[in-house]
């Protein structure tokens, strides 16, 4: 385990800031737009939030992302239990699921999103933004990792 994971496994309340936004593996994921079929399914499409630049999945405006976007969800230790949408290799979820983080996690790589990209879980490329994006979104479901 590396240096920046020693803390990985502490109760998440007690997690500095720092550590909260560190497992965050910055893949994009949650900021695509979801489907929910009735019988309460997600899908994820490859169009992304009108905030995210396609080309590196950062948010441009993360500071002011909830003002900007009102469902854009802040995750906070208080409300991991309601991140069902979120991805399922999503580091919050997977504490709040007992579970490790994945091999190609930031983390596990000294923050290199480098084994990210390779394993198909960085959107970076992959999307397009809702705001040049005509058409359905049914037609634009994807499964990641993308391969």
């Amino acid at each position: 385990m590396s240096v920046l994971m020693k803390w990985y496994e502490q109760p998440l309340h007690t997690l500095s800031h720092a550590q909260w936004e560190a497992l965050c593996d910055g893949c994009g994921q949650c900021c695509l737009n979801q489907l929910q079929d009735e019988e309460d399914h997600l899908y994820s499409t490859n169009v992304a939030c009108r905030l995210l630049d396609t080309d590196t999945a950062c948010c441009s405006d993360y500071a002011h992302r909830s003002q900007r976007v009102p469902e854009c969800v802040t995750l906070t230790p208080d409300n991991l239990d309601d991140v069902y949408f979120m991805p399922a290799s999503c580091a919050y979820r997977l504490r709040a699921e007992g579970q490790p983080l994945p091999e190609w996690h930031p983390l596990r790589h000294e923050g290199s999103k480098e084994p990210m990209k390779k394993a198909g879980y960085h959107v970076a490329g992959h999307c397009v933004s809702e705001a040049k994006f005509k058409g359905d979104l049914e037609d634009r479901i994807v499964t990641w990792p993308l391969s």
